[in-house]
């Protein structure tokens, strides 16, 4: 008898490894969903197969991508993004979550980790599964590799978290690590896979206000991020900055943060039509706020503030903005035409 369980313990361990090395990673639903054209990633092609075993785990997860460490996907799973959501990949059961996630935390082999993460990030594409893995308690188990030294795992952490935060409930669970996401974009290099991952774990979180608040003391650090970064990266920090400044009780936090002077290079014809927009619509939300003649004046001491830089009436802005009014857009135009009006 105890053969056999040892047996059996076995075989469910080869099944796992079988599901990590046949799944991959969703790259966040936030973008499947609102994402803009030209958003999608380039798809090659290969010859390599596998063999599957019916009814096994492998066999569970064979409709999944799978993501390289180049974080490019597999040639043998070239599908529509929208395949991710495939049957296959929606009939993983309970306990196929819960083993993967005790592999997780006993695997000492970083890329076994990181494959796991890979696949429990795909799994939470679906609302069932992330409500199942909230109940096993791995939105906390997962969370806890945020600090890992692999910076791949840390990139997999994130992309796992950030299809997690997509559940209203699981952000309840979640908004405790924003501060830790915070110090990840503060502390990784410029235009790095790990600050791209913690901005759209942001953006989620940001979308309703009820975390809000948790972000309020980093407003400097992604108005600097902002004037650094290339343009995937500045439409990210813009979609964080748009969600956050939609909130009037964040409002007087934001005009008073210090800004970078440099910002105001970016309201040129020269700048992405992606960013380009996003940054008006971020200056759309900040003229709605109306600051008493006491607070303006008190602002206006503050000459590297948000509000000197971009709203009060020695701001540059106003000279550039009618500039844009001959943008080859039309929609660069019509809402720059709206905050001339």
């Amino acid at each position: 008898m105890g053969d056999d369980n040892v047996i059996a313990r076995l075989g469910s361990m080869k099944a796992l490894l079988g599901i990590v090395a046949g799944a991959g990673a969703s790259y966040g639903i936030y973008k499947l969903v609102v994402g803009r054209a030209g958003d999608g990633v380039n798809r090659k092609k290969s010859a390599k197969s596998v063999t599957i075993q019916p009814g096994s785990l492998m066999d569970k997860v064979s409709g999944f991508k799978v993501v390289s460490k180049s974080g490019n996907l597999n040639p043998c799973a070239e599908t529509e993004s929208s395949d991710i959501h495939s049957k296959s990949a929606a009939s993983l059961e309970p306990r196929h979550l819960s083993m993967l996630l005790s592999l997780l935390q006993s695997s000492p082999n970083p890329e076994e980790r990181r494959n796991v993460l890979v696949t429990l990030g795909n799994a939470a594409a679906f609302t069932v599964n992330q409500d199942l893995l909230r109940e096993f308690g791995g939105l906390h188990i997962i969370a806890g590799f945020l600090s890992d030294p692999s910076s791949e795992i840390r990139v997999q952490t994130l992309n796992a978290l950030n299809n997690l935060s997509m559940n209203i409930r699981n952000q309840e669970q979640l908004k405790i690590y924003i501060p830790s996401v915070m110090q990840l974009i503060e502390m990784s290099p410029v235009n790095s896979d790990l600050q791209l991952a913690a901005l759209r774990l942001l953006t989620n979180l940001s979308v309703t206000d009820n975390h809000q608040h948790l972000m309020k003391n980093s407003i400097t650090l992604l108005l600097s991020l902002l004037v650094v970064s290339n343009e995937v990266l500045q439409i990210q920090v813009l979609k964080v900055l748009v969600n956050l400044s939609s909130n009037p009780d964040l409002m007087d936090d934001i005009v008073q943060a210090q800004a970078p002077a440099s910002l105001i290079l970016l309201f040129d014809g020269c700048t992405s039509t992606s960013v380009l927009l996003r940054l008006l619509f971020f200056v759309g939300n900040l003229r709605a706020w109306r600051p008493s003649a006491q607070v303006a004046e008190a602002l206006r001491t503050r000459q590297d503030s948000l509000y000197c830089v971009l709203l009060d009436n020695s701001s540059q802005l106003h000279r550039k903005l009618p500039l844009l009014l001959s943008h080859p857009d039309e929609e660069v135009k019509t809402q720059v035409a709206r905050l001339l009006t």
